[in-house]
């Protein structure tokens, strides 16, 4: 593990993702600090998981900004502030340019087996009822590096799980979430160990 590996997380909503890292945190599960926590949406619940927990917390809406560099250096720079070596998004639903010194520093999670069911406008629910109504078979959560276009970066990680003939929108959304839970800081602690090494589009994790 590196030392006082640092994250910081990127939100916009309920924090779910947030909340989940912090119980992995607590109960020593997660090799990594959260230092930071930054939030696109100032009445976004998640919020006070940062302000509950002495997290600090940096409100960065985008309609403060001309550009989508501009916000993205905003947040970079708080993060740069904070040291941190990871920036994990969890429920981030801005569009971010990534900084050089950022490339391959920066995470996302998305609840589908990209490259199915992803890209601007799949977030969400909506994920969930176009597998469903695509009439899949199986579906899953991709982690992925963070590169300029929505849900493009290098692959990291996959988990799939098995659809049926009653599955709803809601019960899938609630299965995925919870490979989601245990396939997130799984690579964090990969990283935070110098386990993942990234070649172009291929991903690979050394054993450890």
């Amino acid at each position: 593990m590196q030392p006082d590996f640092k994250i910081a997380v990127l939100i916009s909503g309920g924090g779910t993702t947030l909340k989940n890292l912090l119980e992995f945190r607590r109960q020593g599960r997660l090799l990594a600090d959260i230092v930071q926590v930054i939030s696109s949406n100032p009445s976004a619940n998640g919020n006070s998981f940062a302000t509950d927990n002495s997290i600090p917390l940096e409100i960065i809406e985008r309609s403060s900004f001309e550009t989508t560099s501009a916000f993205s250096k905003a947040i970079f720079d708080v993060c740069k502030h904070a040291n941190v070596n990871l920036v994990v998004m969890g429920g981030f639903l801005k569009r971010v340019r990534i900084q050089p010194e950022f490339e391959n520093k920066v995470i996302n999670i998305h609840p589908s087996l990209i490259p199915a069911f992803s890209g601007k406008g799949f977030y969400g629910s909506r994920v969930h009822k176009a597998v469903i109504e695509y009439g899949c078979k199986v579906s899953g959560c991709t982690v992925h590096f963070v590169d300029d276009q929505y849900d493009h970066g290098p692959i990291i990680a996959q988990r799939s799980l098995n659809i049926d003939s009653s599955e709803t929108t809601e019960s899938l959304a609630q299965r995925v979430f919870q490979l989601e839970c245990q396939v997130y800081p799984e690579v964090i602690n990969l990283l935070a160990r110098n386990l993942i090494s990234v070649n172009d589009r291929t991903v690979t994790i050394a054993s450890s």
